[in-house]
């Protein structure tokens, strides 16, 4: 990308599109494009179109999307899957349509099978069936994955087609249905000890494994891939080391000083069992994280904190 490049970032008020913007800026990029679900509602093809056609990107980042946690995609699939498909469909087409350089589609490790070997090499996708707790996401980040793809087969289309592992970090949400799995521990955790309770019960067993980014990481990396990466093939990119959600749990605990007792109810599912991705590719590249997770940690509770002060 050139400094003068005009680059839309679709999504650019959550958590990863809000990276997306921060790096750009750091980096010098000074012509970024961005709109509000007032100013555009990127499930309407007419006006997802006539955006493209005012605005005419050179490139752009698709981190708009519906997402949550567990909890939230087992209450709504129909949402999770058809409003991602809508967004999905209508960028991405908008892209070929206006001729812009490259499209950074972001996918996410829940497209890969939940019985994947460990860790997941980015062949894995679709050699078995998905996580049931989460298909409707994941089968809507597939579609627009090979969406991209065929584009680029097709019509010689330039995308890149990003395999993030789970991501934190700041601007994440804290909603309870909606967080993520480490925001919604800290959030847990910080309220636990400001109410002085004695017992906070946990979802699952805690022997799910996940490995966790800071989105700021994410976003580096995805700088660093738009010039480095010159396939539409996918590649993971992540921290290459997991963790268990007891091992999490415990270390927010213990930063949020937390003394009373974790109970896990085992009536709820844990998801994908673990979910570490192989990125052998991206680390070959050049590119590792920076991030240590422990301070990536502490900067979220700390954010948590100033939120519930503000309020």
């Amino acid at each position: 990308m050139k400094k003068d490049d005009c680059i839309y970032v679709a999504g650019h008020k959550g958590m990863v599109g809000s990276a997306i913007v921060r790096a750009l800026q750091r980096d010098g990029f000074k012509n970024i494009v961005t709109a509000s679900r007032q100013e555009l509602d990127l499930k309407d093809t007419i006006e997802v179109s006539r955006f493209f056609k005012k605005n005419q990107p050179d490139f752009v980042f698709l981190a708009a999307a519906k997402v949550g946690g567990i909890q939230a995609n087992i209450r709504h699939p129909v949402e999770f899957l058809y409003e991602n498909l809508e967004i999905q469909n209508n960028i991405i087409h908008s892209c070929h349509d206006n001729h812009v350089k490259k499209l950074i589609f972001l996918g996410s490790s829940c497209i890969y099978p939940a019985k994947c070997p460990q860790p997941i090499k980015e062949e894995y996708l679709l050699t078995g069936p998905l996580e049931p707790t989460n298909e409707g996401y994941a089968l809507a980040k597939i579609a627009g994955l090979r969406l991209a793809q065929y584009y680029s087969k097709e019509y010689g289309s330039d995308c890149l087609c990003p395999m993030p592992c789970n991501l934190y970090g700041h601007s994440d949400s804290f909603d309870p249905v909606n967080s993520h799995v480490l925001s919604a521990l800290v959030k847990k955790f910080v309220d636990a000890v400001e109410d002085d309770e004695k017992e906070v019960t946990m979802w699952g067993s805690g022997k799910a494994r996940r490995e966790f980014m800071h989105v700021d990481d994410l976003a580096c990396a995805l700088l660093f891939l738009v010039d480095a990466w010159k396939t539409s093939d996918i590649i993971n990119v992540g921290s290459g080391s997991d963790i268990s959600i007891n091992e999490l749990a415990t270390l927010i605990a213990k930063k949020t000083r937390y003394n009373g007792s974790i109970i896990w109810d085992v009536s709820m599912p844990d998801g994908m069992m673990q979910k570490c991705l192989d990125v052998t590719k991206l680390h070959t590249l050049g590119f590792r994280s920076k991030i240590p997770l422990e301070t990536g940690i502490d900067a979220v509770i700390q954010e948590y904190k100033q939120i519930k002060e503000s309020t």
